[in-house]
C-alpha cells in the first residue's frame, strides 16, 4: 500500500514518512502544494496524509483540484488545533477525515488504516480470504492461525491483495501500489513476490488471470 505525504515542515515530514514506512507502507513525499497536486494527479496513492498550510499553493486548492479531476483516493488532512473552520472547508473540499495538530502518529497510522479500509469496503481491521488472515493493526498474516514470515515486499504485495480480494490486479497495478515513486520499479519482480507468497500460502489462493494479472481468492 503506497501513502503520499504533503508536510513542508522537514521533520514532522521525516517523521511521518518513518512511521509510515515502518508500518509496511511504500512512501512518497511533497513539500509543496504544486509538487503534491502533480504527485496525486500522476500517480497511484491508496491515501494521502494532506497539510493544509501548504507554500505555493494551499491544501485546500490541491485537494478541490484532485476531486474536480475525479481522484478519490482517501485523504488525512492535517490542520491547527484551533483551526476547526479549516476541518470543515476540508470535509467540504472533498476531504474524508481531519486531524488536528499535534497528534499522536498511533492515532494517524489508525485513522490511516480505517479509511483503507473503507475504500476497499472493508468494514474490519482483520481482514479475511478463506483460511488467510491479515490483520491490518499489527501487520501480521496468518493462515489457519499460523503465523507467516513475510519479508516487506512480500507483505506489500500481500496486503494490495488482500484489500482487493475477488478483484483482478494487474502486474503494474501492483507495482504502482508497492513502491515509491523515486524506487527502481519492476515489475518483473512482482513475479517474484508472487511465487514467493504462492509457496507459503495454500495452493491456488492466488489465481493467475491469463494476459490480466493475479486474483486473490478462497480455493476452490
Amino acid at each position: 500500500m503506497r501513502i503520499l505525504v504533503v508536510e513542508d515542515e522537514p521533520t514532522l515530514a521525516a517523521q511521518l514518512a518513518e512511521a509510515l514506512a515502518a508500518a509496511g507502507y511504500a512512501v512518497d513525499r511533497a513539500d509543496n502544494g504544486v509538487d503534491a497536486h502533480f504527485l496525486g494527479d500522476a500517480e497511484a496513492f491508496d491515501a494521502v496524509v494532506l497539510d493544509l498550510g501548504l507554500p505555493r499553493l494551499d491544501g485546500l486548492s490541491v485537494l478541490r483540484r484532485w476531486r474536480a479531476a475525479g481522484r478519490t483516493m482517501p485523504v488525512l488532512i492535517l490542520t491547527a488545533r484551533d483551526g476547526w473552520h479549516e476541518k470543515v472547508a476540508g470535509i467540504d473540499a472533498g476531504a474524508d477525515d481531519y486531524l488536528a495538530k499535534p497528534f499522536h502518529m498511533e492515532e494517524l497510522l489508525a485513522r490511516l488504516r480505517a479509511l483503507i479500509r473503507r475504500a476497499g469496503g472493508h468494514a474490519s481491521a482483520e481482514l479475511r480470504c478463506g483460511p488467510l488472515t491479515l490483520d491490518t493493526r499489527s501487520g501480521r498474516a496468518a493462515v489457519d492461525g499460523q503465523a507467516l514470515t513475510l519479508t516487506g515486499h512480500e507483505y506489500r504485495v500481500l496486503a494490495y491483495l488482500m484489500h482487493h480480494a475477488g478483484e483482478v490486479v494487474s502486474r503494474s497495478e501492483l507495482t504502482e501500489h508497492i513502491y515509491a515513486q523515486d524506487f527502481d520499479r519492476d515489475s518483473n519482480t512482482v513475479e517474484v513476490f508472487i511465487a514467493r507468497l504462492r509457496k507459503k500460502l495454500p495452493p491456488d489462493l492466488i489465481e493467475t488471470v491469463r494476459g490480466l494479472g493475479y486474483r486473490l481468492g478462497a480455493p476452490r
